[in-house]
């Protein structure tokens, strides 16, 4: 039986409070500090916690070749879970993640007969306030994912993390991940402190993209404004949608959209709120006149994005994505290993979609995006 974590909330951090592999760890107590529940990790064996062995377990089972794709796959590079155990989101990855490492993503993926997954970093990214330690960390990182890749060949891929805000530091990173390590593409936040990707200060490097005809995902998390905004709540519960749904905003009405044709953009969870925004923003914009900027209209772009559908896959969601977009725009992505494989490559199934529909979101569209994928 799969071992499972129970967390708590204790002001900005979670702990674990149960047991993993027969090693009892701590309750979350208020006032609880991070340097016990840290400790605590390292009682219980630093093996257990860290994403060691990754080349073994080589190769796909042969009856996963059809399997479907996850291109919302979370990844934990060591210098990645060193990086954030100071930050306060830091405990949130790691309570969430305990055990994580490629056996175990490779042994859910088996399970659910996904056959290739696509990394990304999470929340917080790799931003945590200065330009030198960004750059040092997006490469750490992205050294560590092109390595997944090359010891589980058709397993893997992934989106290369950059240190935006900096923008010299985010394309000297891009130019190193698409043209010598060959990531599938470039992995961004939905927001970066009190930004959102639509301003101006960071159109170079959506220029340079768009020359690039790269593919962008984007992994949402909470801004300045609105961590912790409501007491007792996390921020993943409803910030982290809402981020998506004003970086897709600022995307769209800053004309990013319009300009960068050739960006394949994705955007997690259906696209937070937007589907059932769409309309307003329509309506809404043109109201104030901050549409200009929009030829073609909201509804053109909007549906010229692609969704992956992780913490979605339930008929209210997909009532609403499957409105807004056509199915070949719709991408499964699991969020694992925050949220079991199963929650969406199994429930996809029980949404009464079209066999038609069902392939082309398990695999066909993304097989059309990722030449790795195509070439597996």
């Amino acid at each position: 039986m799969r071992s499972v974590i129970a967390v708590e909330v204790c002001n900005t951090h979670l702990a674990p409070v149960k047991e993993y592999q027969g090693k009892t760890l701590p309750s979350c107590t208020h006032g609880s500090s991070r340097r016990t529940f840290l400790t605590a990790l390292a009682a219980a064996g630093a093996s257990t916690f860290l994403p060691i062995n990754i080349h073994q377990a080589q190769g796909a089972p042969t009856d996963l070749k059809l399997g479907s794709i996850d291109v919302h796959h979370n990844v934990f590079p060591p210098a990645f879970l060193s990086a954030v155990m100071n930050q306060p989101a830091g405990p949130l990855s790691l309570a969430r993640m305990v055990g994580w490492n490629a056996q175990r993503s490779l042994a859910e993926m088996d399970e659910n007969r996904v056959a290739t997954a696509i990394t990304s970093i999470t929340n917080p990214g790799i931003w945590l306030g200065n330009a030198q330690s960004a750059r040092k960390l997006a490469r750490e990182c992205n050294d560590y994912s092109a390595q997944l890749v090359k010891y589980h060949p058709g397993r893997f891929g992934f989106f290369a993390a950059i240190p935006l805000p900096d923008i010299q530091g985010a394309l000297g990173e891009i130019e190193y991940s698409l043209d010598v390590l060959k990531a599938d593409g470039i992995g961004l936040m939905t927001s970066y402190g009190d930004k959102w990707p639509g301003d101006s200060d960071f159109n170079a490097v959506f220029d340079e993209l768009n020359r690039r005809r790269a593919i962008v995902y984007f992994h949402p998390t909470a801004p300045n404004c609105c961590h912790q905004l409501i007491r007792d709540i996390p921020d993943p519960l409803i910030e982290f949608p809402h981020d998506t749904t004003r970086a897709i905003t600022s995307l769209l009405y800053s004309g990013t959209f319009a300009r960068c044709r050739d960006i394949r953009f994705i955007f997690s969870h259906a696209g937070g709120t937007i589907p059932m925004l769409a309309g307003r923003l329509t309506q809404t914009g043109a109201l104030f006149g901050i549409d200009r900027k929009l030829p073609n209209g909201v509804e053109y772009e909007l549906k010229r994005l692609h969704y992956e559908i992780a913490n979605s896959a339930n008929r209210p969601a997909m009532a609403a994505l499957m409105n807004l977009v056509p199915a070949t725009q719709v991408l499964l992505g699991t969020d694992y290993p925050f949220i079991p494989m199963s929650a969406t490559a199994g429930e996809l199934s029980n949404l009464g979609l079209s066999i038609e529909n069902l392939r082309a979101i398990r695999r066909d569209n993304a097989v059309a995006l990722f030449p790795r994928v195509k070439a597996a």
